[in-house]
């Protein structure tokens, strides 16, 4: 056996009435919630959030797909940047493009003049 079953009875060979826990009390019977955080006396970390029903309560925010300046040396001078050239370039996938939206970020620098039809960083 490699660990001995706790509140099985007196076969299990571990005590029998409290078989280990200890007499009374909160960890007697069951194990602590999760989120039990001690006595109400400060604002529980569940109560600080605003209240939200349903899934996805702590879910972060969705960000957008973001794409270096760099790696748009495929455009020709003077294109048009939408979702659908990105798309077409295979830069990035349609699905997901659609789903969180696409932003270009400059770590690099631009050496085309290109039109930009979707959100850009500063």
């Amino acid at each position: 056996m490699s660990q001995k079953r706790l509140g099985r009875g007196y076969g299990s060979g571990v005590g029998g009435h409290t078989s280990t826990r200890g007499q009374k009390g909160q960890k007697s019977r069951t194990d602590v919630h999760v989120l039990f955080e001690g006595l109400k006396v400060k604002k529980s970390t569940i109560k600080k959030f605003p209240l939200l029903r349903g899934k996805g309560k702590f879910l972060a925010k969705i960000k957008p797909i973001t794409i270096n300046v760099k790696k748009l040396d495929v455009f020709k001078k003077g294109d048009k940047i939408t979702i659908a050239s990105l798309v077409e370039k295979g830069l990035v996938v349609e699905r997901q493009a659609a789903k969180y939206g696409v932003k270009i970020l400059g770590q690099s620098e631009l050496k085309k003049d290109l039109e930009f039809l979707v959100p850009v960083s500063k």
